[in-house]
Order: structure tokens, then sequence, then C-alpha cells
């Protein structure tokens, strides 16, 4: 395999904003033909827009919706690698206030429409899926019992399905604190203050930028020796 992704096909369903939109740059620079999808399709357009100049596409797609992700896939055709970063903001809440109809949504586009994105899409034999967790699954603060029960079923889906799938590879990315649109929900001030009191408590001192974080999904598409393995890209904040 190339130690670049000139002339593959990306594709990154969640690919409007944060993280995904970082991960389809990163890849349209390294020469990749880029596939976006999202719900939204004034994002979808930003995104197209912020794309270097190739034969990339955006597709607007509700991925809770089975039969639309199947009709996306069909229309999109083979592909190198998926990689699967769609999320709306975070769910959070004690157990005891917890909206559990809400929460059976998040499971609903984070886990089921991963699984079902999986299913459809025509993937090469050399080619891999890139997941997304996040840092909730190891060390979940209070108010995050969904939020953390998702990010630990992604990786072990993730190591399933590199035995499954095989030799199509398999590999999860698990993010900790991120500036991204993940936590829009959160008013501002408070957001910031989060953010500076998380960082303060870093080995590296500050909170991530997407397109930090998207490295690794390259590094994952790139490497043809690792599979069933799940990164995380947290500052060191498991050490602290």
């Amino acid at each position: 395999m190339s130690n670049n992704l000139k002339d593959q096909h990306v594709v990154v369903l969640g690919g409007s904003a944060g993280i995904g939109l970082a991960v389809a740059i990163a890849a349209a620079n390294d020469g990749a033909r880029v596939t976006i999808a999202s719900h939204d399709r004034t994002r979808l357009e930003r995104a197209r827009a912020k794309l270097p100049t190739g034969p990339h596409a955006a597709h607007a797609v509700d991925l809770r919706d089975a039969a639309a992700i199947a009709a996306l896939f069909e229309r999109i055709g083979a592909l190198d690698h998926l990689v699967f970063t769609a999320g709306e903001e975070l769910l959070l809440s004690p157990l005891a206030n917890l909206d559990l109809a809400a929460a059976r949504r998040f499971f609903e586009l984070r886990y089921w429409g991963a699984l079902t994105a999986i299913r459809a899409a025509h993937l090469a034999k050399t080619g891999s899926i890139v997941l997304t967790s996040g840092s909730a699954a190891h060390r979940p603060p209070p108010g995050f019992v969904i939020g953390a029960s998702i990010c630990a079923a992604v990786e072990a889906v993730g190591r399933a399905l590199a035995v499954e799938l095989a030799p199509v590879r398999v590999n999860v990315v698990t993010p900790g604190f991120v500036d991204s649109e993940l936590w829009s929900n959160i008013p501002e001030a408070a957001r910031t203050q989060m953010f500076a009191g998380a960082a303060a408590k870093l080995p590296v001192a500050h909170i991530a930028k997407p397109d930090a974080i998207a490295e690794h999904y390259l590094g994952f598409m790139r490497g043809s020796y690792v599979t069933g393995q799940h990164l995380v890209v947290d500052g060191g904040g498991a050490l602290v």
C-alpha cells in the first residue's frame, strides 16, 4: 500500500464539520478523492467549498435511515476507506434525569448508523474503516453515561469487525477534548471555562483542534499492518 492516499476514494460520514471535515481536507490534500456526507445541506455546501480542487463530492443523507444509507452507497460505488465521525451535540445528563427516548436516538446515529453504513459500503479488500470513539469510554465524568456507553460500544465494534471483515482493516480513533461543534449545546462562557480547566490539567497544556486529531485517521488509513486497534488521542488526559 502506498504511504499516501493518492487516487484512493475516502468517504467521510459526518464530514461537514469538526473532525470529519478536518479528515476530509487532510485526505484530499494527500491526493485522495473525497466524498463527504451529512444531514445538513447548508453545512455540506460550506464544507465542500473548503475542500481543495478535485473530483470531490458531497451528499446529504440521514444516517439514521437504513434505506437512505443503502441508496447513498449505491450512488457512491467503490471506495477505499470509510470514516465515521457523525454525531450530534453531546447528551449530558445524570441517570436520574436522563431522557431515555433521546438516549436511544443517540445510539441510532452513533452506533446503528455506523453499523448500517459499514454493511452497505462497497469497500476494497485493501481498504479500511476508521470509527470514532471518545475518552469517556475510559474515564467518564458524571453525566456521561450515554456518551461513555456509545464510545465503549464503538471500540468493541472495531475489534469484532477487524476479525469479521478481514482483510479490510478496522480501527478506532478515541479523541479526548476537542474544540469542535460537538460542544455547541454548552453556552460559550461555560464551554470556554471547561476547556481552560481541562487544558490546565493536561500534560500538553492545551485542547486540540480538529486538524490535530485528523492526522491520526489518515495514519490508520495508510497503515497496512494495523487493525482492531483504538488510538487514544487525548493530550495525556488518561494519565492525570
